[in-house]
């Protein structure tokens, strides 16, 4: 899942028994046994004007520095790049933002997309971050092991030709990133927020999270539910899908907005596909097809295969706004052979086929990087690194080979379009050390206050269904808000959902478990 803009290793049984004992869960180990943190948390953020190009004035950035490995807080640190934007009105504290991914940078997505947020200045400074490996905050990379992943297993019947690419890819991952590669994912994230928070002045966290910010979110008020302040979950993550059964529903939900796009799109005479919905349908998994037998070239000097094609109109399909853009950009492609508009909209966002010169690899020491220096592969291979350390599931090479024949017949069914793309997620982690079981195991009857969970009924990203199934995991303390309109997230789409989200994080107006926002709300906010 990626940002609300744009349509985080393994933790070892150490960290687990420090999340606890951070949680205040008893325990018995001693007090003496506990790593001492108090430098990390009695640091204060010195804030300054962001610099570089683009950079609303009002801006301010600054850092904090965190543990390497909780566990051994005496083996490394990191900092970790924070922006806010400052309150105008009376300050209750800050609330942090995190925009999703997993692998998305924060602070390019506060200066793109700050006047969404304006109205909570109103009470709060409004804070977001780049996640440790991501953005300037040690940034990981795989080099050329991001086109070893997901050009190898998307369509490929040699299964073990396959495995043995992306084993030589994982390594590739781990040669590139650095020190951060091990101790990156969200329950060291968390433990991050936490940081933040005490660092920020604030006794309890409040958080707005999208999309895998609401993965992290929950973690957190999991490991910490008594510094857990007005928390809200919007386009609201699974907490126990395995891997594969994620793309398979991504690919589903997919095709169901790219139905709903053919329908909008064939009901105007700019359609480059006619106006009969079936055979437009038709024409797009053609397209598909041929541009893999035979990739155009695109704006980067690289071939722009079918594989790119369905990731330029994934990323077009979180938002209805989006499809004029979309429509456009396929009439230049079709008619023209023109890439341009699609690898506008495909940016390197989802998981490109992209290489990281070896000027951009920047000397990982703990520091921030520059902006310059935060490698072109960082999103896609943040979203593996991440998503894999989340993940506890390692099946043998004879379970996937036992299997695959099955998943891609299944991924194929879900969705012409996008079943072979999202089948590389099956994969992904292969050759990477076993993830932590933390999230599928303890995030659960979390003793936090409320928090406010929203659920977009056509969202192509993360189902409504996994707003309902995080909400009954969480327990009492989580309240549904139904959004019943169309897109990846409802906070900036629908002026009903951006209202109540700012009523309970403003004033702590929390509406009734399973109110709604009709379709009517859903607009451009």
């Amino acid at each position: 899942m990626l940002s609300m803009h744009q349509r985080f290793a393994v933790v070892g049984a150490a960290t687990a028994t420090l999340t606890l004992l951070a949680a205040g869960l008893p325990m018995a180990a001693t007090a003496d046994d506990r790593p001492d943190l108090s430098r990390f948390y009695g640091q204060k953020v010195a804030w300054a004007a962001c610099k570089g190009d683009g950079m609303p004035e009002d801006l301010q950035c600054g850092k904090v520095t965190v543990p390497l490995d909780y566990a051994r807080p005496d083996r490394g640190t990191l900092d970790l790049a924070l922006a806010r934007y400052r309150a105008t009105g009376h300050s209750r504290g800050s609330v942090l933002l995190n925009f999703g991914g997993p692998g998305g940078a924060g602070i390019p997505e506060l200066a793109a997309g700050g006047k969404d947020f304006m109205g909570l200045t109103n009470g709060y400074d409004v804070v977001t971050f780049d996640p440790r490996g991501v953005g300037r905050s040690s940034p990981v990379s795989c080099g050329d092991g991001v086109d070893a992943i997901f050009g190898t297993t998307a369509g490929g019947t040699d299964v073990q030709a396959a495995l043995k690419a992306v084993k030589k890819a994982a390594d590739t991952c781990a040669e590139h990133s650095g020190a951060v590669l091990p101790h990156i994912g969200t329950v060291n994230a968390s433990r991050d927020l936490d940081v933040m928070r005490q660092a920020l002045g604030d006794k309890k966290l409040n958080y707005l999270g999208f999309s895998y910010g609401t993965r992290l979110g929950a973690v957190y008020a999991a490991q910490f539910p008594k510094k857990t302040g007005r928390m809200v979950l919007d386009g609201v993550d699974t907490l126990t899908e395995p891997i594969a059964e994620q793309g398979l529903i991504g690919a589903e939900g997919q095709q169901t907005a790219l139905d709903d796009f053919i329908t909008w799109c064939a009901n105007n005479m700019a359609c480059p596909f006619g106006q009969d919905e079936r055979s437009a349908g038709e024409q797009v998994v053609q397209l598909v097809k041929s541009l893999d037998e035979e990739p155009v070239p695109s704006d980067f000097g690289q071939e722009f295969t079918g594989q790119d094609l369905v990731g330029a109109i994934g990323q077009a399909l979180y938002s209805k706004a989006m499809w004029p853009v979309l429509e456009q950009a396929l009439n230049l492609l079709v008619q023209d052979g023109d890439t341009h508009g699609l690898t506008q909209l495909y940016g390197g966002a989802s998981l490109p086929h992209t290489s990281t010169p070896a000027r951009q690899r920047p000397k990982q020491n703990g520091g921030l990087v520059d902006d310059e220096d935060v490698p072109l592969d960082n999103l896609p291979a943040a979203l593996m690194a991440i998503n894999c350390a989340d993940d506890p599931d390692r099946p043998s090479a004879g379970q996937v080979t036992r299997q695959i024949a099955g998943l891609r017949a299944a991924y194929e069914e879900a969705s012409p379009v996008f079943g072979q793309y999202r089948l590389a997620q099956v994969l992904m982690c292969y050759g990477r050390p076993k993830g932590t079981d933390y999230i599928r195991d303890k995030v659960r009857d979390v003793p936090a206050s409320k928090m406010l969970l929203v659920g977009t009924r056509g969202d192509p990203a993360t189902p409504y269904r996994w707003t309902l199934e995080t909400a009954e995991r969480l327990g009492s303390s989580a309240v549904v808000l139904d959004n019943k309109g169309d897109g990846h997230t409802g906070y900036a789409s629908s002026k009903c959902v951006h209202r109540k989200v700012d009523d309970f994080l403003l004033y702590g107006s929390l509406p009734a478990s399973g109110s709604s926002c009709g379709p009517e709300d859903t607009d451009t906010y």
